[in-house]
């Protein structure tokens, strides 16, 4: 489970250009998700191996600064909540302000871990300007230039050490499914639908964010975690600052659960704003399993059920391995082949497959088709391994990994899709020096 850090400050610091950088420039920064909140708001980051989520805060003012007076308590109080540290990004051209202040008079009651980093210092002589920062009253300040990337070593230095430890949930931990989907899809109408008036069966837990709850759900033999999520909105209608938070919460839900169960509204279709959602779980490596809600209301003569899943598959591809089940939560139509489906997927994610028997199994195939010459080179993969973690990754050794080209890599997972179950689970593919 990775850990939250947030950006916060006032508009026109530069805390959009510290965070693409933060997700861009480096090798191992990745998976900037465009959508899920706003353009480029969202990323995974890695520093010194150690992986985080980082959001930022900024571009979501609309209107005056008398509009960002009024939301401004309110957006780093949700930061401070649900973050596990804090990046307070303050500017010296402009020098202190009186919102630098309101921010920090707000960050400095909290317990968490704040960071504040003066922005454009890319010279001496604005060294010395960034000396009035002190009045903040932190005990330290970064000096950085989020353009050139100066100073912004030493500040991730001591932003990873004071993240939370990372931990896998093993043990008797149960397995999560998140519901996710855009509001009114049917999200919690499936859950009641699921729990019915036999409220003994379950046990309501406050969830790890304070929009997403965990539902306990031990009938006709399954035993999970259910987690409802708020709703993730269409990126203009999350209004100003606030909603931006609901929307981390469904993010953080998930990434922290096992398979992602989507709901998508029948009257409104696979658009955009739900294959945003389906990438962001597919990038996090989640199981997943698309539900077609309110299948009830949709004119049978007007689409098949054939025809909508088509047109999803072409959304989703090339990862079309995934489930589709339509239902009714209305209805209670097809309800527990959704929840059948989802535990399938649980375990596909978690299936093992000994080395032996997948090298007898691929090395015939890749033999009959190897990968095609590239710039005059003959590739020869030699061996491959599944590596242990917590879902599908394969390593293949052979003499020339730089000339795998994405078709065959295409191809090779569509050969381990053949032989064995990963119905709905992405799969992941290294190829190694031998």
């Amino acid at each position: 489970m990775s850990a939250i850090v947030a950006i916060v400050g006032r508009p026109n610091v530069g805390k959009s250009t510290l965070f693409n950088r933060m997700i861009q420039k480096r090798e191992a920064i990745v998976d900037a998700v465009s959508g899920v909140t706003r353009d480029r708001h969202y990323g995974k980051s890695d520093w010194n191996g150690v992986e985080f989520s980082l959001i930022d805060t900024g571009g979501y003012v609309v209107g005056s600064e008398d509009v960002f007076e009024q939301e401004i308590d309110r957006q780093v109080e949700l930061a401070i909540d649900e973050a596990d540290a804090i990046i307070f990004m303050v500017e010296v051209e402009t020098g202190l302000t009186g919102m630098d202040e309101e921010v920090a008079q707000l960050l400095r009651k909290s317990k968490k871990p704040v960071f504040l980093a003066v922005n454009k210092v890319d010279n001496s002589m604005r060294q010395d300007d960034a000396v009035e920062f002190y009045s903040l009253g932190f005990e330290k300040i970064y000096t950085i230039s989020g353009i050139n990337g100066s100073g912004t070593g030493e500040l991730l230095d001591d932003l990873v050490k004071s993240l939370p430890a990372q931990t896998e949930e093993i043990g008797e931990e149960l397995p999560r499914f998140a519901v996710v989907g855009r509001p009114n899809a049917g999200k919690s109408s499936f859950i009641n639908a699921l729990i019915g008036e036999e409220r003994y069966i379950v046990t309501d837990i406050a969830g790890t964010t304070r929009d997403s709850i965990d539902t306990k759900y031990n009938r006709f033999g399954f035993e999970f975690n259910l987690v409802d999520t708020a709703g993730i909105r269409r990126k203009k209608k999350v209004k100003e600052d606030i909603e931006f938070y609901s929307v981390m919460r469904s993010v953080r839900a998930i990434e922290h659960c096992d398979v992602v169960i989507v709901v998508v509204d029948a009257t409104r279709g696979f658009d955009g704003q739900v294959q945003n959602i389906f990438w962001l779980a597919h990038r996090n490596n989640k199981g997943i399993v698309v539900l077609v809600n309110k299948w009830d209301l949709v004119e049978k003569d007007h689409k098949t059920t054939k025809a909508f899943e088509e047109e999803i598959r072409k959304q989703t591809a090339p990862f079309v391995d995934v489930p589709i089940v339509f239902i009714s939560a209305l209805t209670k139509q097809r309800i527990f082949k959704a929840i059948e489906t989802a535990v399938k997927v649980y375990q596909s994610r978690s299936n093992r497959i000994a080395t032996r028997k997948l090298n007898d199994t691929l090395l015939p195939i890749i033999e009959q088709t190897p990968p095609p010459a590239y710039k005059g080179k003959f590739v020869k993969i030699k061996f491959c391994t599944q590596l242990p973690s917590p879902y599908p990754q394969f390593a293949f050794f052979c003499n020339l990994p730089q000339y795998v080209r994405d078709p065959y890599k295409r191809f090779l997972e569509n050969q381990l899709r053949n032989v064995y179950d990963f119905n709905g689970v992405p799969i992941t593919l290294f190829f190694r020096k031998k």
